[in-house]
């Protein structure tokens, strides 16, 4: 079970970082290094995340490693799963410590020390906190009594075997939202389905470099972030799933940025369980109920997985939970067929009515225009729940102006999308590499604005131009250039 801290009276997060971390972040930061032993005590191999960040509180999470980088001469597993040629791979081995990337962890004590100033001369310190094997070594801070709309400086998480002597520190920052009365610049970037066999550079992916360039204050991570399946070697017990994460978030690439931002975690199939899971599924030892606590031991998530965030007077941002609540792929659609579950669907309908934000964002795990390919039966694209689809788009049409739209993960290729009844607009971000690009069943002139087969990310800003607020959705590739553009306008 995840632990969490009692509300602090103020807030900042923390990372961890060695080599390419500490020479980007903490020099940018102004933060003189401090030193670290590979056997002095517990380390921070996988950095900090923060998340579920609001106007006044945010979520911290660390865990704690035996040493501060990953295994990097373990057992090599090559490309394999859906698409790929067939490759020999090695035996797992008993002990997956020894896997290429692991980073096993340690028992021992970590606080956060957080602060406005870069320099943290205003630290505020945690209580230390103990972490073990049960929750694999990870704590999660909840922080609250933050002041809105704030970049924190921290030493993530400082860890130590006991006592108060730190033997790893790590640092960061991350954002806070605006208040909602307060009419601020916000801009963000949208990323999905990274696997780790496809991700095209040894260090990780190369849209993180390219999403940082645009100074998010927050990256959204919409499902997909591990493969469980399809990614040798397959997660098919609890400790190999773990590894999955350990490998993934300890790459340098994604550490340093998620380091350096706030973030919002989503789920979708291949990172709780296997392709299109829903509750009751099994994949080997692994159950669905189990794939659902790893995640939240994984990620700096709340209580409920469908919740909503307002960044300031201009923009609201809806995240929905396309797992939990779902009625079997393969059951009969009609009105008790369900991807959000009646509790969802009417949170989703009352929270946007009673809005009003300037524009208002849905992030999905999965598609609600589509379209998608004829075979897929997996989301509110498909004939298999084109009733609820039906439901959605249109309560959307009849209840929210223009100023609605909608941001999807799980499809590996791009797009904006224009339902042809219901005018609802859908874009799709893309794969986290061009390797890991593929499916579209092609270009429909009905539905597409803009189509394109390769990786990248979306990027948002919302701004005030005059007596105009203006929001521009950018759909990049994995460099960060702009391969298509929606801005809209609206008075205020």
């Amino acid at each position: 079970m995840r632990k969490k801290s009692s509300p602090l009276s103020t807030s900042v997060n923390s990372i961890s970082r060695r080599g390419f971390l500490e020479s980007t972040v903490v020099l940018a930061l102004g933060l003189p290094l401090v030193g670290r032993s590979e056997n002095a005590g517990p380390q921070q191999a996988l950095g900090t995340r923060t998340g579920e960040v609001t106007d006044s509180t945010a979520i911290v999470w660390t865990r704690l490693t035996k040493s501060a980088s990953r295994n990097a001469n373990g057992v090599q597993f090559s490309a394999g799963g859906k698409g790929k040629k067939a490759t020999v791979q090695p035996e797992i081995p008993s002990d997956v410590s020894q896997i290429e990337g692991a980073c096993p962890g340690m028992a021992g004590r970590v606080r956060i020390r957080y602060g406005l100033a870069e320099d943290l001369s205003d630290a505020v310190a945690t209580e230390w906190k103990e972490v073990a094997a049960d929750d694999d070594f990870i704590y999660q801070f909840t922080l609250a009594g933050l002041k809105a709309g704030s970049v924190y400086y921290y030493y993530a998480s400082e860890a130590a075997a006991s006592g108060d002597t730190a033997t790893s520190t790590v640092r960061g920052r991350f954002y806070t939202c605006p208040a909602p009365t307060d009419r601020k610049p916000v801009n963000w970037c949208v990323m999905t389905c990274q696997g780790y066999h496809d991700r095209d550079h040894a260090d990780g992916h190369p849209i993180y470099p390219s999403m940082m360039a645009q100074k998010p204050q927050f990256i959204v991570m919409t499902g997909d972030l591990v493969y469980y399946d399809n990614d040798p070697p397959q997660a098919t017990n609890t400790a190999l799933a773990r590894v999955h994460w350990e490998r993934m978030f300890s790459l340098p690439r994604i550490k340093t940025a998620l380091g350096e931002t706030s973030s919002y975690w989503l789920k979708d199939d291949h990172d709780v369980l296997n392709d299109d899971a829903w509750p009751g599924k099994e994949f080997g030892d692994l159950s669905f109920s189990e794939g659902l606590r790893i995640f939240n031991e994984q990620t700096p998530v709340g209580k409920v997985p469908y919740r909503t965030f307002r960044w300031g007077r201009d923009l609201q941002i809806w995240f929905t939970e396309g797992r939990n609540f779902r009625s079997p792929n393969k059951m009969e659609d009609g009105p008790e067929k369900t991807i959000w579950g009646a509790e969802q669907k009417a949170w989703f309908k009352r929270t946007v009515a009673e809005s009003d934000a300037t524009w208002k964002v849905l992030v999905s795990p999965t598609a609600l225009v589509g379209p998608d390919r004829a075979g897929k039966a997996d989301n509110h694209a498909n004939k298999t729940f084109q009733h609820e689809g039906d439901e959605l788009r249109a309560w959307i049409k009849a209840n929210v102006p223009e100023h609605f739209f909608v941001i999807c993960g799980d499809r590996h290729w791009q797009y904006h999308s224009v339902h042809p009844t219901t005018g609802v607009q859908e874009f799709s971000v893309g794969a986290a590499s061009n390797s890991h690009a593929a499916g579209s069943p092609g270009e429909d002139p009905e539905y597409h604005r803009f189509h394109r087969v390769k990786g990248g990310f979306l990027s948002g800003e919302v701004k005030t131009d005059g007596a105009e607020s203006v929001l521009t959705l950018q759909l990049r590739d994995v460099d960060g250039a702009v391969v298509y553009e929606v801005v809209k306008r609206r008075g205020i």
